[in-house]
Parts: C-alpha cells; sequence; structure tokens
C-alpha cells in the first residue's frame, strides 16, 4: 500500500462541554485525557488533532470518539488530508508558525 497525500488523514475533534458543574468538569477532564490517550494531540484548549496513516485508522479513531462522549456538550469531528493539512497557516500573534511535521512513524494497527 503507498503513502501519499491524499490517503494520508488528520483528524481534528472540536469541543464545547459544560463546566458548570463538578461532574460536567469531571467529564470534560475526562473526556481530553481520552483524546490524549488516544494519540490525538492538543492544538488549542479545545482542539485536538491526531494523525492517522489511512481512511481505515481514522475510521477507527471516529469509533473510539463516539463511545468516550461525554454526556452533555457539542462534539465535532473533521477528518482531512494530509494533502489539505499542508496548507495550513498557525499563527501566534502575529508571527507565522511552521505546522508540525507529518509524522514518520508508521502504524501498525
Amino acid at each position: 500500500m503507498e503513502l501519499n497525500g491524499y490517503r494520508i488523514m488528520w483528524l481534528f475533534v472540536f469541543f464545547d462541554l459544560p463546566t458548570d458543574t463538578a461532574k460536567d468538569r469531571r467529564n470534560a477532564a475526562g473526556f481530553r485525557k481520552n483524546l490524549l490517550k488516544d494519540g490525538f494531540n492538543m492544538m488549542q484548549y479545545s482542539v485536538y488533532m491526531r494523525h492517522c496513516a489511512s481512511s481505515e485508522s481514522a475510521d477507527a479513531h471516529e469509533k473510539r470518539i463516539k463511545r468516550l462522549l461525554p454526556p452533555f456538550g457539542k462534539v465535532s469531528v473533521l477528518r482531512i488530508t494530509d494533502k489539505q493539512f499542508g496548507n495550513i497557516m498557525n499563527f501566534w500573534g502575529r508571527a507565522e508558525v511552521p505546522k508540525e511535521p507529518t509524522p514518520t512513524q508508521l502504524e501498525l494497527f
């Protein structure tokens, strides 16, 4: 199987979770911790992203996210190709920051 910029995927998870009660805060923190355990990296506080070597890998992570959903709040998942991700522009203030390089490690499962 040939890896290319159209087959490699990036998953983004965007969420807005309630934090009004202690239980809500635990649910929100647990959701974030589970995303980290599943290989996601925090891009911004409520935006996490993950590299997936294939569409099938992205499918598996999307299914896992569905199982991790907290009882309340809004969660969105966006899948884009590596080629599309290559067009991202990141800024810290007015300074442009280079995008994170594509991981070189291949996934075996």
